[in-house]
This record gives C-alpha cells, structure tokens and sequence, in this order.
C-alpha cells in the first residue's frame, strides 16, 4: 500500500489526489504574478545607490534575470523527473530525507509564505488606505480583508484562484507597461548625470535585485497540476522570467530617463516620481492604484503555491494528516490552506501592533530563504548520484556548470543576508530551530514507505 493510501486509511476517510487542472499560461501567470509585486517600485532606488553608475545598475537588472532563468532549469530538471505539490519540500525529502525537509515545510508555513502574504497585505493596505481610508488601523483592516479574500477564493477551487490570478496578472503587467510607456515617452527626459558617489558594492545591489526577482521558484508546487508538467513545467518558468527581465529592463530604463542615477538613489518612490512627471498629482493615485494591484496579485499567487507544502508536509506525517487532505471537488488542499491563512492573519494581526515595515521582514526571512534555496540546488547533485538512471524529460544544459552557479548564488546571498542585516534574521532562525522541537513528538513515514 503507497504512503498516500496508508494516510487516507488512517485518517478514516478518502481524500482526493492532485490533477492536472492548470495550463501552460496559469503557470506562467503565477510566475510573473507573484515575481512582479511591489518590488519593482521601490527597490530599483536601493540598487541605484550601491551602483553608482546607470550602466552598473542595468547590468545588475539583466545579471538578476540570467540568474534567476538558471535557478529555474535546475527545478525545472527535479520538477520534470518527479512532479509534486510539494514542490520544494518534494525535492528535498528525495535527497535528504524528511526530517530535514520537516524543517523547510515549517519554515514555510512560520516564515517564508505566511511572512510573504502578511507583507503584501499590508502593502496592498497602505496604499489602498490613501484611496478610501478606514479610519484607524486601516491598513491592518484592509491586511486582514486580502489574507480572509486569497485563503476564501483558493479554497473554493483552484480554477476559481487561477482565473483570477490570470486576470490580476494582465492588469499588473499593464500598469508596470503604464509606468515603462509614462517614462520612455511621456514624461520630460532629464539631464544624465554622472552617476553616485562612493563604492560600487554589486553583491548588496544583487541582494535587492534578486529579492525582487524572488518567487519564480513557486511555480514547480503546482506542477503536478499542470497538464504534461514534465515537459511544460520548465519552458512555463523560464518565459515567464523572461517577460519579468524585459520589464524590469525596461522599467529601470525609465527611471533613468526622468530622474537619473542620482535622483533615483535618493528616492523613496521612483515609479511615484515618474508618474507625477509624467501625469502631474493624479499621478499618484495611479500608482496607488497599480502597487495594491501588484500587491494583490503576488498574495494570491503566494496563498496558490504555500498550501501546497503544508498539504505534502501532511502527507508524510501521520499526526499531521489532517494537512494532507485534498478535495477532489475543488481541486485544492482545503486544510492547508485554512492553516496558511490563520497563520498569516495572526501575523497581520502582530503586525498591526509592532511592524518595522518592508526591511524588518526582509531581515526575518532572507537568510532561512536562501540556506534551504542552497540545499534545493545541493538537491540536483545528491539526486544526479543517487540516481542516474532515473528518468529525466528535462536536464539542466551544462551540467554541472549551471547548477554550480545557482548554488554559488544561493550561498553567497546567504552570506550576504546574514552580513547585512539585523536582529531579525536571528529571529527568522530561531523560528525555524523551533520546528526540531515539534520533531520529537512526531515521525515521519519511514523513508522506505515514501511515494
């Protein structure tokens, strides 16, 4: 009897399976939703400060998009040769078993994607309290409306979830073309200027271009979804990263344009300052408009893709197969998805109370992000070795060229999250070391019994 059929027994009642459901553009609708968020409007500033030069600074945007496409061959091999809902989870417990990737699944669950959607419902909050304000704590009352909306709509279906991720993707994708048209062609060029002074620092410029280029790895927890995923999964992520460069590119460009090097690094809100170049004082209100819809946007695509690891964590632990029930009816881990968004509106709810805002939650999840980035990437040479045979219906060009430098990246942004950060990324830590704590009171399925 598989694990899956062993969980269902126990649990007294027959749960259903993962289908394919998705097509080729859902998927690349939730890569370029959840990598295109608020990012894109106010980390270009911090790039252009350690850049020092307009041509740094492109080359930085463009170096993002090569690395983050080489990051998506290599899941895109291990996504291929096994397709999973749990996505990275699945990779993992294939190469080191599951009591290491327990950590990973709890890391998820307490830091990395409750974290993620509590954020962006924050800044959906804020800036949609500057449209219709709510009075006080309106940005924690709208926080809480977007956490209640993704987990209700995700929970009734996942065709009811990818439509409208579809959907809030066109109109994210056409408010940053709006910002790239309004400072290519609309607004006044500026003087170019001679660039920032003080050093060149590239590895704290990739910091911030690869945080606003995270989460195109999401797209592999709904593979198993994806009709033909072993050979569709990889070619969805790597266009969608390529329409996320283009527009990256060419959103930097337009801030170059009408504010310059200098300018941009000494702004708070580039894609604000180009909008009121461009349009006058309703400038503002647009780009209100377009941040909350991006923030939107990558929320829901986060609550898609988070459920997915907390249902495979159930899968694999008999005290937690509650997580690991899904409904065949809705296509989608009802259970998990309940707990994700309980989780995130607690965190909302912490937040509203003591919240440092955009930079104290890049300090809480960075590092924890990248160490088990690393691993996934350590996972492809374990799984090559291991099993040689196995079959592959895509593999990374340039074995073991690309997968070393995915892993060299992984590990020197990990380095870098550690260097350059607070006391919050010693509290992302010592949240995921609480998770061995739950370890001794339960047992995974044993190694031999995994599906």
């Amino acid at each position: 009897m598989s694990v899956a059929a062993k969980l269902q027994s126990q649990a007294g009642v027959v749960a259903g399976q993962p289908r394919p459901t998705l097509r080729t553009r859902d998927v690349i609708a939730i890569t370029v939703g959840i990598v295109i968020g608020a990012g894109i409007f106010r980390t270009p500033s911090l790039v252009a400060g350690a850049a020092g030069t307009a041509e740094m600074l492109l080359l930085a945007w463009l170096a993002g998009g090569v690395l983050s496409i080489i990051g998506a061959l290599c899941y895109a091999e291990l996504a291929s040769s096994a397709p999973s809902a749990g996505g990275d989870y699945h990779f993992l417990t294939r190469a080191f078993g599951h009591r290491l990737a327990f950590f990973y699944a709890w890391a998820r669950l307490s830091v990395i994607q409750t974290g993620s959607i509590a954020l962006l419902a924050f800044i959906f909050g804020d800036y949609a309290t500057q449209l219709f304000d709510l009075g006080p704590l309106s940005s924690t009352w709208y926080g809480l409306i977007v956490v209640l909306a993704v987990t209700a709509l995700n929970w009734a279906g996942v065709r009811f979830g990818a439509g409208v991720q579809n959907w809030l993707t066109v109109v994210e994708v056409l408010g940053v073309v709006l910002v790239i048209v309004a400072g290519l062609l609309l607004a006044p060029a500026t003087v170019p200027d001679r660039g920032v002074a003080g050093e060149t620092s590239f590895g704290l410029m990739m910091v911030f271009v690869l945080l606003t280029f995270g989460g195109w790895n999401e797209a592999v927890y709904v593979s198993a979804e994806l009709h033909d995923s072993r050979h569709r999964i990889g070619r969805a992520m790597v266009i969608g990263l390529m329409i996320v460069t283009a527009l990256y590119l060419l959103a930097n460009l337009a801030y170059l344009r009408v504010l310059g090097i200098q300018e941009m690094a000494g702004s708070n809100a580039v894609a604000a300052d180009v909008m009121d170049r461009a349009f006058g004082p309703g400038g503002a209100a647009v780009i209100s408009v377009l941040i909350a819809i991006a923030a939107l946007t990558s929320a829901n695509a986060t609550a898609i893709t988070g459920a997915r690891t907390t249902y495979a964590l159930g899968r694999n632990f008999p005290l937690l197969r509650w997580l690991g029930t899904w409904s065949g009816e809705r296509d989608t881990p009802g259970n998990a998805l309940i707990v994700q968004g309980a989780i995130a509106l607690l965190l909302v709810l912490g937040g509203s109370l003591s919240r440092d805002g955009f930079e104290a939650v890049v300090e809480y999840s960075a590092p924890v992000f990248w160490f088990f980035f690393l691993l996934v990437g350590i996972s492809l040479f374990v799984l090559r070795r291991r099993e040689p045979d196995a079959e592959r219906p895509f593999r990374v060009p340039l074995y073991p060229l690309l997968p070393a430098v995915f892993c060299l990246t992984c590990a020197s942004l990990f380095y870098a999250s550690l260097v350059h950060t607070g006391p919050g990324a010693l509290v992302g830590v010592a949240t995921v070391a609480l998770g061995g704590l739950f370890l001794l009171f339960i047992k995974p399925v044993p190694a031999e019994e995994m599906e």
